[in-house]
């Protein structure tokens, strides 16, 4: 490896320290409907975000709260010693990407057969921390 390749990897390594995020893998919920729930905590701070998901009435949201909880947990394993409360952590970003489909036959009228794909997703959130300094 060239030491412009080895200086460039040591950035990134660095700038990864920094970034505290969690996935979810082949959650089985279709992209669109978990796009609905995401889309309510974008940018939105931690604390708020975990309201809003704790009261929201969908199925996916369970799933994205517990999401986020790791998020927070992934922070906190980095920051140790720094309160949650003083770190104005917010969810920087999160997207649904398409996972796998599972691909079944439906019985249709007059000995056809129709497809129905039982769609995944995968769910990505980072957070990050709004410091402001206050003089």
């Amino acid at each position: 490896m060239g030491s412009r390749k080895h200086n460039n990897a040591i950035k990134l390594k660095e700038a990864k320290k920094q970034q505290y995020s969690a996935m979810l893998r082949n959650c089985p919920t279709s992209p669109r409907k978990m796009r609905l729930v995401v889309d309510m905590i974008r940018g939105v701070e931690v604390n708020r975000a975990l309201d809003i998901l704790k009261f929201s009435s969908k199925e996916a949201s369970r799933k994205v709260e517990k999401l986020l909880l790791s998020a927070i947990a992934n922070w906190q394993a980095k920051n140790e010693g720094v309160r949650l409360e003083e770190s104005n952590l917010y969810v920087k970003e999160v997207f649904v990407d398409g996972g796998r489909s599972l691909k079944r036959i439906q019985p249709a009228p007059q000995g056809r057969a129709h497809r129905i794909r039982k769609r995944s997703n995968h769910v990505t959130i980072r957070l990050a921390s709004n410091n402001v300094v206050e003089e």
